[in-house]
């Protein structure tokens, strides 16, 4: 079951009050829009996403994406003037078995409420996150209460909401009016489909007073974590060395079975140590041939992608190179440029710096060089 995803987010949440749209709007220092893509693409399942946006929206969206560094993540396409409209458009661009529609809105899906969903449609034909209403419902006409609703079998609907890609597609195409949700327009075309327990926390952010408690939410589950690198290569005959994915001219290189980035080796340890999942030896085996020579980037890629499959954003990661030579001063901005990029962080979250041996050790006789690193990782 090919597994995609696809966020609405061309509306312009008016009720949010002034300002930009609110899913570029800032929670917790970062775009609504880039939390809400994280808690999707943190689930494996997911092979690829897709965001329709409005069509005034492409720098905005270029900049809530930019740290992000998953190629799950598709180029986004326009919405329409409608939820209905922008939701066919984006459709049009989706492939797979399965598509998971989603609020931009709703940063806060938890990872378990996602994996209900996806495990739903192993049997149903579609399904949708939602919650029974359990408190008493009142219809209220000119301020006054006029009519108690029955409660039983009300259920508050969520998101994401699951279709099969070619039901939904073709629902849509059949009821193109606007419609509340994608749930109402499964149900027009006559498709069955089932509500999967959802989550108080899967908030949808619509009036200004959200912010402040999806703020609190989030701090209340924050999982700050911290990891520790260290490494340590050898000169041997060469004209160059790799550092921090930057190559120095050099009279001798760095010996080891890949490219011996001894500071980037540091920070890989680093982040699989907050994640206290062993270290780089252990997911890139020296004894294994398909590593030899590899470049470091690799594996720093895969320490990255493993961390947002755990639900962790990195938010923080500190170098330090430890040589008598090459100077190191001339190329950290370079560094810095070159981790941001392989990362997904901002240049200014990330930190290099170099120190001598004072002579002493190997270092100090020029025998090889040695990387510590710290790596900060945040789950919410």
């Amino acid at each position: 079951m090919q597994i995609t995803a696809l966020i609405v987010a061309a509306g312009r949440g008016t009720r949010a009050g002034d300002g930009l749209p609110k899913q570029y709007r800032p929670l917790r220092g970062e775009p609504v829009l880039r939390h809400t893509i994280r808690a999707l693409l943190a689930n494996g399942a997911i092979s690829s996403l897709r965001v329709a946006i409005h069509g005034d929206d492409a720098e905005l969206y270029d900049a809530a994406v930019a740290p992000l560094n998953d190629p799950r993540l598709l180029p986004p396409v326009f919405g329409g003037d409608s939820r209905s409209a922008s939701v066919s458009s984006g459709l049009a661009a989706c492939d797979g078995d399965v598509v998971l529609i989603h609020d931009a809105a709703r940063p806060l899906l938890p990872a378990d409420a996602l994996q209900r969903i996806i495990d739903a449609m192993k049997t149903c034909r579609a399904a949708f996150l939602a919650l029974p209403v359990v408190d008493a419902v009142w219809q209220v006409s000119e301020g006054h209460a006029t009519k108690e609703v029955a409660r039983d079998g009300l259920w508050r609907a969520q998101t994401p909401q699951a279709f099969h890609l070619a039901d939904i597609r073709a629902a849509h195409a059949a009821h193109p009016q606007a419609m509340a949700d994608d749930v109402a327009v499964a149900q027009a075309a006559g498709l069955d489909v089932t509500p999967v327990p959802g989550s108080e926390r899967n908030l949808k952010i619509t009036r200004p007073e959200d912010f402040e408690l999806a703020e609190n939410l989030m701090r209340q589950d924050l999982d700050i974590r911290t990891g520790n690198g260290f490494d340590v290569h050898k000169f041997g005959p060469g004209d160059h060395i790799m550092l921090n994915g930057v190559r120095i001219e050099h009279d001798q290189t760095l010996v080891g079975h890949s490219d011996a980035d001894v500071g980037m080796h540091a920070i890989t340890d680093a982040i699989f140590g907050a994640l206290a999942e062993g270290d780089i030896g252990q997911w890139f085996p020296p004894s294994d041939p398909q590593w030899k020579g590899a470049a470091s980037e690799v594996f720093l890629s895969r320490a990255v992608e493993r961390a947002l499959e755990r639900g962790f954003t990195i938010t923080h990661l500190d170098c330090t190179l430890i040589c008598e030579r090459p100077k190191i001063g001339p190329h950290i901005t370079a560094m810095r440029r070159a981790l941001a990029a392989i990362t997904g962080l901002e240049p200014d979250r990330i930190s290099v710096k170099a120190t001598t041996s004072e002579k002493l050790g190997f270092t100090g006789r020029g025998e090889g060089i040695a990387a510590q690193a710290t790596a900060t990782l945040v789950k919410t």
